[in-house]
Parts: C-alpha cells; sequence; structure tokens
C-alpha cells in the first residue's frame, strides 16, 4: 500500500516538475530513476570518458538496460562490478551504480549524443548523454626554454633551462638528450635528479630540465645550433637552442727566451722584455702590464697599453726595472700581471740585485786595511 502511495506521489511530483534538480536523469511513474552527474561534457580526441550512472527503484527489482546513439567508429561499454553488463538488481532502498565506458577514436571530432535507456516491469527511462570531441580539450603538454640563444666566449659552459608543463588530467613519463657540433659536450639533467634518466611529470604540474652545454675549447667564432628533444607521455617536443660564440680568449706572459730571472744592480733601471702572446680565437683588447714590486722599486712599460692583440698573435713590452737605491744584493720575487679586458695572465721572475762598484770598492778597501792591521799587529807585538 505504501509503495504504490510513494509512487502515485512521484508520478504527481513528476508530472508537476517539482522535483530536486541538481543532477540529470530520468524517473519512471513507477519510481525508476536513471541520473548522473555530469551528463555533458568535452574531451579530447583519443581518450576514454567514464559516466557514472544512478538506478534507483522504490521496489525490489531488475532493470534492462541498453545503450544506442554512439558513431559506428566508437565503443560504449556498461560495466559494473568489474564486468560487462546488461542489466542490473535494486534492492528498492539504495541507488545501484553503473559505469558507462566511451572510447572516443582519435579521428572523432564535433559532438555526439549516446543514450542509456533502462526498463523495468515495463516502464523505460532514457538519460541522454553529450559529448563534444574538441581538440586539447583535457590539457596539454608544453615545453618551454627559459631562452633560445645565448651569446659568449667558447672558454666557458651555457645553461639553459627547459620548463615541462603538463597540464592533463593524467601522470605521464618524460625524458630528454642534447646533442650539440663535433666536439661539443651537452649534458641534460632532470632538474633535482642528477642521475635520472626519466621522471614523472605530475598532472596539472611542472618540471624543470637542465641543458649545459660546453663548447669545443678551439670552437671558431660563429654561431651554433644545440639539438634537444624533450618525450613527454610517448610525444616528442623537439628544441633547437643557439650559441653566438664570440671566441676563445687566452693570453701567456713570458720572455722572449722563456727565462723567468734578470740582475741589475740597486738604484739602476734594468731592461726586461717580455711577451704577451694570444692562444685564444679571438682579439684581446687594451692589454696592460703593471707589476707587484717591493717597497721602494720601480717599473715602467713600453708601450704602457696594447690597443689590441689579435688570435694567435704575441706582442713584446720592455719593462725598465728599477730596484730601490738602498736594496741589499740578492734574489727578489717579482711577479708581473698582463690584463687586457677579456683576459690576463701572470709571471713571476727572480731579480737578483748586484752589489755596485763603490760598494765593492769601499767592501775590498775595507778588507785591505783589516788585513794590513793584523799584519802591523802580528810584526810589532809577535816576537814578544
Amino acid at each position: 500500500m505504501f509503495s504504490r502511495r510513494l509512487r502515485g506521489l512521484l508520478s504527481i511530483a513528476f508530472a508537476l516538475g517539482t522535483l530536486p534538480l541538481g543532477v540529470s536523469g530520468a524517473l519512471a511513474a513507477n519510481g525508476l530513476t536513471l541520473t548522473t552527474p555530469y551528463p555533458a561534457i568535452t574531451v579530447s580526441p583519443g581518450t576514454q570518458v567514464a559516466f557514472d550512472l544512478s538506478l534507483q527503484t522504490t521496489d525490489p527489482a531488475r532493470i534492462d538496460l541498453a545503450v544506442s546513439g554512439a558513431p559506428a567508429s566508437w565503443k560504449a561499454v556498461l560495466r559494473g562490478g568489474g564486468r560487462v553488463v546488461a542489466a542490473v538488481q535494486t534492492d528498492g532502498d539504495k541507488a545501484t551504480t553503473v559505469r558507462l565506458d566511451v572510447d572516443v577514436p582519435t579521428d572523432a571530432t564535433g559532438p555526439a549524443r549516446i543514450v542509456v535507456t533502462a526498463t523495468s516491469s515495463g516502464t523505460t527511462v532514457t538519460l541522454p548523454l553529450d559529448i563534444n570531441v574538441q581538440a586539447d580539450a583535457g590539457g596539454v603538454v608544453t615545453v618551454k626554454p627559459d631562452y633560445t640563444a645565448l651569446k659568449g666566449s667558447s672558454n666557458q659552459s651555457y645553461t639553459f633551462n627547459l620548463t615541462i608543463s603538463n597540464q592533463t588530467p593524467a601522470d605521464v613519463s618524460y625524458t630528454a638528450t642534447g646533442e650539440g657540433p663535433t666536439g661539443w659536450t651537452v649534458d641534460v639533467t632532470l632538474t633535482g635528479q642528477e642521475q635520472a634518466v626519466s621522471g614523472t611529470a605530475k598532472a596539472g604540474g611542472t618540471n624543470n630540465v637542465a641543458v649545459k652545454v660546453t663548447p669545443a675549447s678551439n670552437a671558431d667564432a660563429g654561431t651554433y645550433k644545440v639539438a634537444v628533444v624533450a618525450t613527454v607521455g610517448g610525444k616528442q617536443f623537439p628544441i633547437e637552442l643557439g650559441l653566438e660564440i664570440t671566441g676563445s680568449y687566452a693570453l701567456t706572459l713570458s720572455t722572449p727566451t722563456q727565462v723567468l730571472s734578470a740582475n741589475g744592480p740597486a738604484g739602476n733601471a734594468t731592461d726586461e722584455t717580455f711577451t704577451i702572446t694570444n692562444n685564444g680565437t679571438a682579439p684581446v683588447t687594451n692589454v696592460v702590464v703593471s707589476g707587484s714590486l717591493p717597497t721602494n722599486w720601480k717599473a715602467t712599460y713600453d708601450p704602457p697599453t696594447i690597443a689590441s692583440i689579435a688570435a694567435g698573435q704575441a706582442v713584446n713590452v720592455t719593462a725598465k726595472i728599477t730596484p730601490s737605491a738602498d736594496a741589499i744584493a740578492g734574489d727578489y720575487s717579482l711577479t708581473f700581471t698582463a690584463k687586457g679586458q677579456e683576459a690576463n695572465d701572470s709571471a713571476e721572475i727572480r731579480f737578483t740585485v748586484e752589489a755596485s762598484l763603490v760598494g765593492a770598492l769601499i767592501a775590498v778597501g775595507l778588507i785591505v786595511i783589516i788585513i794590513g792591521g793584523l799584519l802591523w799587529v802580528f810584526r810589532r807585538y809577535g816576537r814578544r
């Protein structure tokens, strides 16, 4: 009696349109309902869609199910309890759930409507489900570098950072490789996982990849390309990075004979020739020679500044080194530096301060006086 009254009330409510809203579904006069929370969705081609269906009756009943309207190349299957099903049994109290799995082909486009039909005891309800297929509707994966080109010399390394953005609803794996010109080194590191060769890009997250490029030390000035390929979720993202090499910079400071020693008297200038060689592949400009000298020592240089030294060329500079006038005879360590705008080098030479002629004569005189004095003492007092 109660069930009949309830069915009557539901029928009246259905007719008057006073049923609660909030889910999409269908209600039969005998209390059979078929609902789903999201009856219209937009997806990307090549994805699988799952609709959660809820069936309920006021009395225990068997409900037969059917699916229609799916395009010919689509696949729509009802599943329950891990199996393909064509009917469900309700208990007249709680809802029974069924899942509709729809495989959307990779070439699918536009809208499609699939209808689920539920039949029980001569009563039929239908539930239309709308699927709109749109490219990248499920989110996209992007791989972007922070810089596409860098500029500098060949005797340093350069790092490009790639950002992998996974805006799809699923986690995907990713790897990356790089290749440069012959003789160059390209190291690709998954940030935070230096030893890892692959990583996982979480759904809705970002990951970083560092690409360290080391040019060949003898690379000529010019523009070079580095090819990087990031593979994310099985899809390849080729990226071309550029390096503009201005050349390498390297100076060597020595002497024409490679002998790093000199000598001269205290208080007088001694000429020492230095050879500055550019061992790089690009000019070094504004080269100046300077020295780190003992207190009261002086040095002047000719020329004082070299405007430019071409790659592979050498230039001589004459240094006039003047030790302090009161410098004691002996060896001193002097450091000279050739410094350009792009490179520099230093050399240490040993400078021997020689005793002056006057000092030597005075020393000899003192020695003669001392010896003469000793002889006079021996002769005068030796026989006593």
